[in-house]
């Protein structure tokens, strides 16, 4: 059989498949760089291809460097396949103690072409020794291995351990054949078929590689197609939940309308029996004196206002009653005056005249009340003797709406609660009030697309100021922030 095979053609297939199987292993390197063991796969078939180019450039007399570079690049592209197995089946390499082996087999050459150079069978024991070595830890890999199917693993064991066995029988073998005369002993014809051995087996390799690598990615897929499922069901779950608590939320709000509607009701019929009586007083008592029917006058302002406000919040739309329009700062302050004037604490309001050229744009019984709110904070939490001081500025675009106070301020422990639905100070008596002064008036600023800032004033007490936009647009309600604090 050794007649009918020539060692270059042998060499010659070997460089074609071990350079097909290295740009195969590049591309799939490529294709998938989250499987770091596929670059020690390219890198090896691409190294014993190397090899194996060098050995088919052979000469007649080629010096002793050269075997000993071409046969180390087959050993070190089979340590990197080795290298690459681990990785892939998530064992630990063994770097160092197979780049060990290579150095060691290394320097065994060097001694081997300086001492015997004629004697090619010590070269064959060094190389079948090292192959051993290094199929037997690819073994043990294998068969520690669970990740990988039982058969893919026996069947790659299989061609080691077939490659083990080819490897002593050449050894014996060259061992057996008669020496070399002097000189470089090199491979011959009667060689070629264990080198044709050799790419069967690179061949077995290859192909038990990609069958593995191939049942990996199927595996991944087949992982990520479950994920994807189980959080195709979870959305599916999560949007059923969503719909039920929309469903809820409808519920709700229906139950909240209906409420409103009633409560709208309850409210108007007492205010129906104080708006008659009032008025009967008002007929009734010719005598009564001006400070009295002032106080009457008052109480019907307040009604109306009171009423209408019941109209606009109860009517089941949250901006159905918002009604903005021009509005005069002066007639503003006016109104604010008569209030206090008519309900008490007007003796201790100080109005200051609104700056020219001051505009605003508001829903004049909303703005008025939330005013009022503000000034009956004040005048509550401020000393009977001091006074409240109002003021209606203009910066740039805003129009600043200012009530100061020399109260018992906020404290600053309240900062970040103060101006919520029935949060009260610390520091106020309990039983003056319920918390929903401030809150009510930021909730009618927001309608104007406004805020309430809130401040320290120096020296003590409380700067409350309304901030609304320009007057060049219709504001646009929006959601109002927590206080602000300078």
């Amino acid at each position: 059989m050794n007649g009918m095979l020539d060692l270059r053609t042998i060499f010659a297939l070997g460089v074609t498949t071990a350079a097909l199987e290295g740009v195969t292993w590049l591309l799939f390197w490529i294709a998938w760089r989250r499987l770091d063991a596929l670059k020690y796969f390219a890198a090896g078939f691409s190294t014993m291809s190397i090899a194996l180019v060098l050995m088919t450039l052979r000469g007649s007399e080629v010096p002793a460097w050269w075997i000993v570079i071409d046969n180390l690049l087959i050993k070190l592209g089979l340590v990197l396949i080795a290298i690459g197995l681990s990785r892939f089946l998530e064992q630990p390499p063994r770097t160092k103690l197979m780049f060990g082996m290579v150095a060691a087999l290394l320097l065994a050459w060097i001694a081997s072409v300086q001492l015997a150079p004629s004697n090619v069978s010590v070269r064959f024991l060094l190389s079948a020794m090292f192959t051993l070595g290094m199929m037997s830890l690819m073994s043990l890999s294998l068969a520690r291995d669970r990740s990988m199917p039982r058969m893919l693993r026996w069947v790659m064991i299989a061609v080691l351990v077939y490659y083990m066995v080819i490897s002593v029988v050449a050894t014996i073998l060259e061992f057996r054949a008669p020496p070399d005369p002097g000189g470089l002993a090199l491979l011959g014809d009667r060689h070629a078929w264990y080198l044709l051995q050799g790419n069967i087996v690179l061949t077995g390799m290859f192909a038990s590689l990609i069958l593995m690598v191939s049942w990996r990615l199927s595996a991944d897929l087949r992982a990520n197609n479950a994920a994807l499922l189980d959080e195709i069901e979870q959305r599916r779950r999560l949007e059923r939940e969503l719909s039920a608590s929309l469903d809820t939320e409808r519920q709700l709000r229906e139950e909240q309308a209906d409420f409103t509607r009633l409560v709208s009701h309850e409210f108007r019929t007492p205010l129906a029996t104080i708006r008659n009586a009032t008025e009967m007083i008002g007929l009734a008592g010719r005598g009564i004196d001006p400070d009295a029917r002032d106080r009457l006058t008052g109480i019907s302002q307040s009604l109306d206002r009171l009423s209408a406000l019941i109209d606009r919040f109860l009517s089941g739309s949250d901006e159905g009653g918002f009604h903005p329009e021009p509005l005069p700062p002066d007639d503003l302050l006016a109104d604010v005056m008569l209030h206090f004037d008519m309900v008490g604490g007007g003796d201790r309001l100080r109005v200051c005249p609104a700056e020219v050229g001051t505009e605003l744009r508001a829903d004049a019984d909303m703005l008025l009340t939330a005013i009022i709110n503000l000034i009956d904070n004040a005048l509550k939490y401020a000393p009977p003797d001091s006074p409240v001081e109002l003021a209606i500025l203009a910066d740039r675009d805003t129009a600043i709406i200012r009530v100061s106070d020399r109260g018992i301020g906020i404290p600053d422990a309240d900062r970040t609660r103060i101006g919520r639905r029935f949060v009260r100070a610390s520091n106020t008596t309990p039983g003056t009030g319920t918390g929903m002064g401030l809150y009510a008036a930021r909730r009618l600023v927001s309608y104007h697309g406004g805020e309430v800032v809130l401040a320290p004033r120096p020296g003590g007490g409380t700067i409350a100021e309304i901030r609304l936009p320009s007057t060049n647009a219709s504001p646009e309600p929006r959601e109002q922030k927590e206080p602000e604090w300078h």
